[in-house]
């Protein structure tokens, strides 16, 4: 009996898509001092717990479903469907273009690649063979659950039996239809626990929702491990079952092996504040139950005794007055790291990290008991903002800039400690002002991105061409990474709507704006009333 014949038919519940740059004023947050406040997060999905079905369906307890015994769970589905929804494209976001089915390529058309499986300069293909035609009606069935689908990789040549698939992603899952690309998971030791691909066991391959360059998460993983520990991020293209799905980006899973690569040890306590529009990990204290924090904070590794820190280093954040919070917090915290990671999603307008929405960012508390702070989800980055981000009043003043995001945004939100504690220590703020002054004076320099860009652009460039399962238009890609973008040489209309009209903001405008604002911003250039 083919696995189609389980598919759940149930009701998609359409919602608008609200961008966070597109709302209006509401009451929320604190503002920064010209007048910006964090947005609130809306129009994203609801939260859904994981649905558990191994225990039940895993009749010979190896840990994992086989053909069977996934068969029953996907009848068992049928009769008790999950809630499934699908939210539309943002406003201002394209429909994908219509979708077709790609080429047929097989593994002896392509030449192995060799080096690191992250590295930026070359473009790998890796092959995923399932057991059936019906994989993604499955894994649709499937996902939000604890269960993997099993299929064999292939990789330069070589052959990975049994990797345990689902998909993975929220807000970028629900946007997408079937047959759309979509994101995956892929977990080399579902089968065999000591299986890993060039020494890396789970692989993230994402699809670049939201950024129609393609390129954004690579940039912006390159720019911030220059600086603080960060995935790294490269673009793959990934045939499935024969048929070409085109390019994704590759991320490093936070495990530990990422432990291992950045602090020399894969020892230690490790947690996820999980994407949510609605997100509340901001670090602040709630108080000593550590119930309050675990629906914030997914640990996915730890102990009690880390529970109990990680509520200590919230209260120092919260509590501490700013003259002793230096002494207060170097036993306990990263400092220098997360100014680092504060001033490069402020200074790249990352709409989807800690200073927006208090979520998508990880935790590492090392074996000394010191606390890092991680970049998680980073593509949703180098966008402009289409309108006022944050005003909150008649009295507040209006943001016309869209590259105009104060770097000292939610300098009073008492939500997010992280900054508006650490940044009210002057020694801490003029050294986090410094991070953002370097990026943009350095990074944001299109003598020095500019050849970046053309460089990923030329590496997959035919790739998207062919590509019939993109979110994007290949016209959006080619614009949004032109050293002379079509939003530039549009006339007579605003710069920003020309960029959003074909899907995002073009690099080098993004680059030149951003640039241009925060080296001319007072508390950067040095001309802030004192």
């Amino acid at each position: 009996m083919r696995l189609s014949q389980f598919l759940i038919v149930t009701s998609l519940i359409t919602l608008p898509g609200v961008s966070i740059a597109q709302q209006g004023p509401t009451d929320g947050p604190p503002r920064g001092e010209n007048g910006q406040r964090p947005p609130r997060g809306g129009g994203g999905p609801m939260e859904m717990a994981e649905r558990k079905l191994l225990d039940q369906f895993d009749t010979n307890k190896n840990g994992r479903l086989e053909t069977k015994e996934r068969a029953e769970a996907l009848a068992f589905l049928k009769k008790n469907p999950t809630p499934k929804r699908r939210l539309g494209p943002s406003r201002g976001e394209q429909e994908a273009p219509e979708i077709k089915a790609g080429q047929k390529i097989s593994p002896d058309q392509v030449k192995p690649v060799k080096g690191d499986l992250y590295d930026v300069n070359v473009l790998r293909t890796l092959f995923i063979d399932f057991e059936n035609d019906d994989w993604e009606s499955e894994l649709e069935t499937f996902h939000n659950s604890d269960v993997d689908v099993p299929a064999t990789l292939r990789v330069d040549g070589k052959t990975y039996p049994g990797v345990g698939i689902h998909f993975r992603g929220k807000s970028s899952y629900m946007r997408a239809r079937m047959g759309q690309k979509r994101s995956l998971n892929v977990s080399l030791d579902h089968t065999d626990s000591g299986l890993r691909l060039d020494g890396y066991k789970t692989l993230n391959l994402n699809n670049s929702f939201g950024d129609a360059s393609l390129i954004g998460a690579v940039l912006y993983s390159q720019i911030t491990r220059t600086l603080t520990p960060a995935p790294k991020v490269n673009l793959v293209r990934v045939v499935i079952n024969g048929e070409d799905w085109g390019i994704y980006q590759n991320q490093q899973q936070f495990d530990v092996d990422f432990l291992k690569e950045n602090y020399q040890t894969k020892n230690g306590a490790r947690w996820k504040a999980p994407g949510s529009p609605r997100g509340n990990a901001g670090l602040q204290y709630l108080g000593e139950d550590v119930a309050l924090y675990q629906k914030d904070y997914e640990m996915k590794k730890g102990k009690d005794e880390d529970w109990q820190a990680l509520i200590g280093l919230c209260k120092v954040l919260s509590e501490t007055p700013a003259d002793q919070l230096e002494e207060a917090l170097k036993p306990i915290l990263d400092v220098e790291g997360a100014l680092r990671f504060l001033a490069v999603e402020c200074t790249l307008m990352n709409s989807d990290g800690y200073w927006t929405r208090a979520s998508d960012y990880n935790l590492y508390r090392d074996p000394k008991g010191v606390f890092h702070i991680i970049p998680h989800d980073m593509n949703e980055a180098f966008r402009a903002s289409h309108g006022r981000r944050g005003s909150r009043g008649d009295d507040a003043p209006k943001v016309t800039d869209p590259f105009g995001l104060d770097p000292l945004v939610a300098i009073d939100d008492k939500n997010k400690p992280l900054r508006s504690k650490l940044l009210a220590v002057p020694e801490f703020r003029k050294r986090y002002l410094a991070h953002c002054e370097s990026i943009a004076r350095d990074w944001l320099d299109w003598k020095k991105l500019g050849p970046l860009v053309a460089k990923h652009r030329a590496l997959i460039e035919k790739e998207v061409a062919a590509d019939t399962r993109k979110n994007g238009t290949t016209e959006a890609f080619l614009n949004l990474t032109a050293n002379q973008p079509a939003a530039e040489r549009k006339v007579g209309a605003p710069e920003q709507r020309g960029a959003r009209s074909i899907g995002g903001t073009p690099l080098k405008t993004f680059a030149d704006g951003r640039r241009a604002f925060l080296l001319a911003h007072p508390a950067i250039s040095g001309k802030a009333k004192e």
